[in-house]
């Protein structure tokens, strides 16, 4: 899989960012969370961003 970065918090990566992928999904890197209480799927995962990084790709029409 592809990853192109459309936005994130920070230049070098290690912050929550927005990827788009080459296969026309998104894959967003953050905090993963475990004390979530929900049931999901064991080959997921949840993760947390700020929702100032969605206000930010939706502003530069990223997604």
């Amino acid at each position: 899989m592809k990853l192109t970065r459309l936005v994130g918090q920070c230049d070098e990566g290690e912050c929550p960012t927005i990827f788009a992928t080459d296969r026309g999904t998104l894959v967003v890197q953050g905090a993963r969370v475990a004390d979530h209480g929900q049931e999901i799927p064991a080959h997921e995962t949840m993760v947390e961003i700020p929702i100032e990084l969605i206000r930010k790709a939706i502003r530069d029409n990223l997604i």
